[in-house]
């Protein structure tokens, strides 16, 4: 099975849910750290059993990953050019002194929304959206706004909340 993706909706709906997203995001504060951890790793397991996100690549579209010099790197390699030439090519420097793409949607991402460097992807892509990592409680930001972005994330919220964990 997998979960439909319209994007629009996903938007819509989230910021629908916004506030009472962001009041149970607060309510979470007096938690412990590995009872949100295992609710979170538990649900992504969950969604990402169900959703296929090669029908979305919507992170691809909208979500610059951070390029670590590991990545630049790994990419470089595997692209057969020198660090330096991936860089000037693809990458800038953001306001918070980080490497990012230069565009999005990512330069990367085909039509049919596979990766061309998947096996070599960044450690942000890899990792996105984060739901399934331990240190949920400093993510919660994050996850509320990739709850527009992400079907799997708002998916996540929806059965969190349906819990009332």
């Amino acid at each position: 099975m997998s979960l439909g993706v319209d994007i629009e909706h996903i938007k819509i709906e989230a910021k629908r849910k916004k506030k009472a997203r962001t009041n149970y995001v607060k309510s979470l504060k007096n938690k412990k750290e590995p009872e949100i951890d295992a609710v979170f790793i538990e649900k992504h397991n969950e969604v990402f059993n169900e959703i296929d996100c090669l029908s979305c690549g919507n992170c691809c579209r909208n979500v610059g990953p951070l390029f670590t010099d590991k990545d630049i790197n790994r990419i470089s390699k595997y692209m057969k050019i020198k660090p330096g030439e991936f860089t000037e090519k693809h990458l800038r420097i953001d306001e918070d002194g980080d490497f990012v793409l230069q565009t999005l949607p990512c330069v990367f991402l085909g039509e049919d929304n596979y990766c061309s460097i998947y096996e070599v992807r960044p450690k942000a892509c890899r990792e996105y959206p984060h739901t399934n990592m331990k240190g949920q409680k400093k993510l919660m930001k994050l996850h509320l706004k990739n709850d527009e972005l992400c079907p799997a994330v708002n998916e996540i919220f929806n059965r969190i909340i349906d819990k009332k964990m």
